[in-house]
């Protein structure tokens, strides 16, 4: 049932990828149908709940409350069920805001196409780095004493939202809905990401603290 549960969690987590990037290239993609402030209101809500779980699940008390109703080898695939889900709801849920910001052409649209490109290629070399399987929730989190610093991890501290931000930042056409989902999903990393440092600083201690001062970056090199 375990494997089972892992196996079908996959599943999921590949379907809510899959139809995210249906939704970015075609539901938010330039339409007639615009919604305005109140949708942009209603759209911040729903990633509002998608960011939530991620924040209050990755809290130790959080995570021991999860260990008390299932095992501790489920807790990570429990993790990618809920957020998965919640990703396909956000999609399905999304309501139009409508509009396009600009249009890029000639040179400037190779340009953008290749920002996205690097953020695709960035995003996976983290991923990589940190274990697919883990992320996808078919294996529980590394041993506590593992630390990262190989790969993308040496030029910035966070690659894999480096990778986010360079990918959906450089759309283009840029809606309304490609532009509100850009900011306001930087908006919690920016918010996540000295939360999470915390955490790791907790978890190794002065090996962390070494690590921060070899890799200044958190996210942009020479900017942030």
């Amino acid at each position: 049932m375990k494997q089972l549960a892992r196996v079908l969690g996959l599943v999921v987590f590949m379907a809510s990828l899959a139809l995210l990037a249906w939704w970015w290239t075609f539901a938010a993609g330039p339409g007639e149908v615009a919604g305005g402030f109140s949708a942009a209101v209603g759209d911040t809500c729903l990633f509002s709940a998608f960011a939530l779980h991620h924040s209050l699940l990755a809290r130790p008390c959080a995570r021991q409350w999860v260990q008390r109703v299932l095992p501790n080898d489920l807790v990570r695939t429990s993790y990618v069920w809920i957020a998965s889900l919640l990703l396909i709801a956000m999609c399905l849920c999304w309501q139009r805001v409508g509009g396009v910001l600009y249009r890029a052409n000639g040179l400037p649209a190779v340009l953008f196409r290749a920002m996205q490109v690097l953020g695709i290629v960035v995003g996976a070399l983290a991923v990589r780095r940190i274990s697919v399987r883990e992320l996808a929730g078919l294996a529980p989190p590394g041993s506590v004493d593992e630390l990262e610093y190989g790969g993308p991890y040496r030029l910035v501290r966070h690659p894999l939202y480096l990778g986010w931000v360079l990918f959906f930042f450089a759309a283009s056409p840029m809606t309304g809905d490609r532009l509100l989902f850009a900011v306001v999903s930087t908006v919690y990393l920016l918010i996540a990401m000295p939360l999470e440092e915390a955490g790791l600083q907790r978890q190794f201690g002065e090996r962390y603290l070494e690590y921060r001062k070899t890799v200044r970056w958190r996210l942009i090199p020479y900017i942030h």
